[in-house]
């Protein structure tokens, strides 16, 4: 059994998001399997009908018995229900209420409660390559990402059909069910060319032609992708956050399989040494950035940076009350003294206290010309502070 790196309190009420299919619900059997758990899975159309129609019954099924912890998968579902429970936590706090949700879209919307700091906010995502060990290897995490059903899977025409099913599921159930969408062709259109264009800075009207819409209804896309937690907008770099917010973000997918299924490109592997390659190794580092940040709650800050003439810096670390690490990645087993010489152009030019780092498959630890160059293992583990 692969033990999950996101660590959840046992006695505070919470709420654990995450994408469909990254484990939650695995997660808290793992962790919750006493008997004294009320546990209400609104996935189940017949409970979430129940539920829907007569909120108050959590507090019937609570006063029947003396619970202490209750479980409600996909909370989304029936957000009415966050009245009763924070009801409950104020009337027994002896009680753990334990929530998961794949988007956080219905519970905005409906301005749901989310019970004023009375339950911790977790995140889980798919694996990690710390959470697969000596399972991970890297080229079946750039080509089908770290969806945990794929751990169960045993030959590649599996891993594509369980990948191509996912996205066909989630345009069903996340999309039309929800009625999040009202024209699901158009989506459709989006999320490839989205899923093509991947991590690059985002400019809405390009998309809006590409697709056949307009800008408003392309931001509008973007925005069920973040809250249905399939994505998550990389913002550009800048130390004011109002001219951050005028900069375009890019935008990344949130598993590397999904983002080749939505391409439709899951039978071509991923070679070396092509420009591919390198964006996929770049994504799947981004991705290990913002999983560990969430898992050991370190609360760093990231972003990129673009200048005008295109030069640009792949990852900009913020650490509180640190000084910032430029990052450039690199997917190169062999590095050369040119692969600095972008880091060391921006560096002469920046006014805040930072340092200067390369991430790249080159096995050696070593300064060229100033900038520390790292596997990228060992980047990770020195930037997150894991010891094993």
């Amino acid at each position: 059994m692969i033990q999950r790196l996101q660590k959840l309190d046992t006695k505070q009420s919470l709420f654990l998001f995450g994408a469909r299919g990254t484990g939650k619900s695995t997660l808290l059997k793992q962790k919750f399997n006493s008997s004294n758990i009320l546990w209400i899975d609104l996935l189940n159309y017949k409970k979430e009908s129940l539920f829907s129609k007569n909120p108050d019954r959590l507090s019937f099924l609570i006063s029947s018995k003396l619970y202490k912890k209750v479980i409600i998968d996909e909370i989304q579902k029936v957000p009415k229900l966050l009245d009763i429970i924070h009801h409950e936590i104020v009337k027994n706090k002896k009680i753990q209420f334990i929530m998961t949700g794949s988007s956080a879209r219905k519970l905005k919307r409906g301005q749901a409660n989310l019970l004023a700091g009375r339950a911790i906010a977790y995140y889980l995502h798919p694996f990690s390559y710390l959470e697969l060990g000596k399972k991970f290897q890297l080229k079946t995490a750039l080509q089908f990402g770290g969806m945990p059903e794929i751990s169960n899977l045993k030959s590649k025409k599996e891993i594509i059909l369980f990948l191509e099913s996912y996205v066909e599921n989630y345009l069903k159930e996340e999309i039309l069910q929800e009625q999040i969408v009202r024209n699901i062709q158009p989506f459709k259109n989006f999320l490839e060319i989205m899923a093509q264009l991947n991590g690059e800075t985002i400019n809405y009207s390009k998309f809006a032609r590409e697709v056949g819409s307009d800008h408003k209804t392309i931001q509008n896309y973007f925005s069920v992708l973040e809250d249905t937690l399939l994505g998550f907008f990389l913002p550009a770099y800048s130390h004011s956050i109002r001219k951050q917010q005028q900069k375009a973000p890019k935008f990344y997918l949130f598993d590397l399989g999904v983002k080749r299924a939505l391409e439709g490109v899951l039978t071509i592997p991923i070679k070396k040494n092509t420009y591919s390659f390198g964006k996929t190794f770049e994504h799947f580092l981004i991705l290990e950035c913002f999983k560990l940040n969430h898992y050991l709650r370190k609360f760093y800050k990231f972003s990129y940076l673009k200048t005008k003439n295109g030069l640009e810096i792949d990852l900009i670390i913020q650490k509180p009350n640190k000084k910032e690490i430029l990052v450039e990645i690199k997917s190169t087993d062999i590095l050369r003294k040119d692969h600095v010489s972008k880091l060391n152009k921006f560096s002469k030019d920046w006014t805040y206290p930072h340092s200067k780092q390369l991430w790249s498959l080159d096995s050696n630890v070593q300064n060229i010309e100033g900038v520390k160059c790292l596997p990228w293992k060992i980047a990770l583990k020195k930037l997150f502070q894991i010891s094993n």
